[in-house]
């Protein structure tokens, strides 16, 4: 990991101009959370593929691509993508908990990828594609906490290795940069661009719910 002092000096502006209308569900990607709603960013690896799959869950309201957990203020995708400013692709999830518990969230976003090896998906590799959970509710983090442990349970007994995943109050991690327009809702603007996938092939239980509860009753489509 790139240190603050080795990082890029970035920008004072975003990166992310003109309109921020989602393509796929109409608002505003980048609007704050109203009444109920709330935010999670997950980071799984290529981030247009982790949106993908987060903006199909029924009771998603918003989704956006970006950076977190970096240094560098307002990075582009290619600085970024030189590891030299600390970030990972970030999916911001604005869901509303009426709809879609955040436990249901996590566990698509644990079942999408592969948390047990570090800086990499598949064939991409870089500590721009390191998984991470970002919470903005504590309670999500113990929720996240307790998942991580009992994921870990299930791919142990499957001789997958540690998971890797970072768990940090989005307020630690630093703010959330909006990436460039273009790689906003990427895959709904070209349906036969790149998609990475993975994922582990095991379910994620949802610790304290019945058996019921952890069948892939929320599992969206994958391309």
């Amino acid at each position: 990991m790139v240190s603050p002092e080795q990082a890029l000096p970035g920008r004072d502006t975003s990166v992310l101009a003109g309109q921020r209308v989602h393509a796929v569900l109409g608002g505003d990607m980048m609007r704050a959370p109203v009444g109920d709603e709330q935010v999670l960013y997950v980071a799984g690896g290529c981030y247009w593929g982790v949106e993908e799959i987060m903006w199909q869950l029924p009771g998603v309201r918003e989704t956006a691509v970006g950076f977190m957990g970096g240094f560098t203020p307002n990075p582009t995708y290619e600085e970024v993508c030189t590891g030299l400013t600390g970030h990972t692709e970030t999916v911001r999830v604005l869901f509303d908990p009426h709809e879609i518990a955040v436990d249901s969230v996590l566990k698509t976003f644990w079942e999408s990828h592969d948390p047990t090896t570090i800086n990499r998906q598949g064939n991409d590799i870089g500590t721009q594609y390191r998984s991470a959970i970002f919470f903005t509710n504590p309670q999500h983090g113990i929720i996240a906490t307790q998942m991580r442990a009992a994921y870990a349970d299930v791919l142990t007994a499957h001789g997958k290795g540690d998971i890797v995943t970072e768990i940090m109050a989005a307020a630690q991690a630093g703010a959330f940069y909006p990436a460039e327009e273009y790689h906003q809702q990427y895959l709904h603007k070209n349906p036969h661009g790149y998609r990475c996938h993975a994922a582990t092939g095991m379910s994620c239980p949802i610790p304290g719910a019945s058996p019921l509860a952890n069948l892939r009753i929320s599992e969206p489509r994958i391309k």
